[in-house]
């Protein structure tokens, strides 16, 4: 955490990260604008908050986009505001709203985290319905092939459709596939309200994408989630996948996930 903290520490880091709260999914021209820096110090005060692990990049065609990554701001929380007389789940839920609610004109939602673990044991935990089922209540059935159909199980509610289906299937380093349907019976089994169900329902199907990339004795983990413009799934989802990570990440190295609230 001392790279957190150090990054945290210099007013012109603590800008940048603002300005990704603000407006995630910035190129670095769009964040040297307007800040009074030059490029190169932009560039620099980027790399150390890269390697703090607060901001992280995807890339897209010839641009690199930089997203507010919220994942070392839960580790302190797991570390001492857990401490605090309140609860957990309405910590985490404060600084979540704090650091991770997007602006209202974008819909990609970017979380990364290290998992102690190999990428054929993430590859799996992503894949066996046996592992899903347990940090995330959703199982799975797919042969995982470019292309080929998924079917959606949680809480007891079944949902196929045509076009859920595997975008990328590259083992052990990228898996992409479109998201669910939202059905009446999966709404029900889950506890989503029917004005809600049909609000979701009508925006245009999403997609996740996680890339895995190996890092010595650790594996970084990128998910990455495009929404609907003007939809609102995204603030379902950016509430959601934090939890479900951190206990996939959980599950992986200490073989037991999260406990549910």
């Amino acid at each position: 955490m001392d790279s957190v903290f150090k990054a945290l520490a210099d007013p012109s880091r603590r800008r940048l990260l603002d300005r990704l709260r603000d407006q995630n999914g910035m190129t670095l021209r769009d964040l040297c604008a307007g800040l009074g820096m030059a490029r190169q110090s932009v560039s620099k005060h980027l790399a150390v908050l890269e390697a703090a692990e607060l901001v992280t990049t995807v890339r897209r065609g010839r641009e690199k986009l930089h997203y507010l990554n919220a994942a070392p701001i839960n580790a302190i929380a797991e570390r001492w505001i857990n401490r605090f007389d309140r609860g957990r789940v309405d910590a985490l839920a404060d600084l979540k709203r704090t650091l991770e609610q997007p602006p209202m004109d974008t819909r990609t939602f970017v979380y990364t985290t290290y998992i102690r673990t190999t990428p054929e044991q993430l590859w799996r935990a992503l894949t066996d319905p046996v592992f899903t089922d347990r940090y995330w209540g959703v199982s799975f059935e797919s042969d995982w092939t470019k292309g080929s159909s998924l079917v959606w199980k949680q809480g007891g509610a079944t949902v196929t459709d045509p076009e859920q289906v595997v975008l990328v299937s590259d083992p052990c380093r990228r898996l992409s596939y479109t998201w669910h349907t939202f059905t009446e019976q999966w709404a029900e089994a889950v506890g989503i309200a029917e004005d809600v169900r049909a609000e979701i329902a009508a925006e245009r199907r999403s997609t996740v994408t996680f890339d895995i990339e190996p890092q010595g004795d650790l594996v970084k983990l990128t998910v990455t989630h495009d929404f609907d413009p003007s939809g609102t799934l995204h603030g379902m989802c950016s509430e959601g996948w934090p939890a479900v990570v951190a206990s996939l990440k959980t599950l992986l190295e200490t073989g037991e996930p999260l406990p549910t609230a």
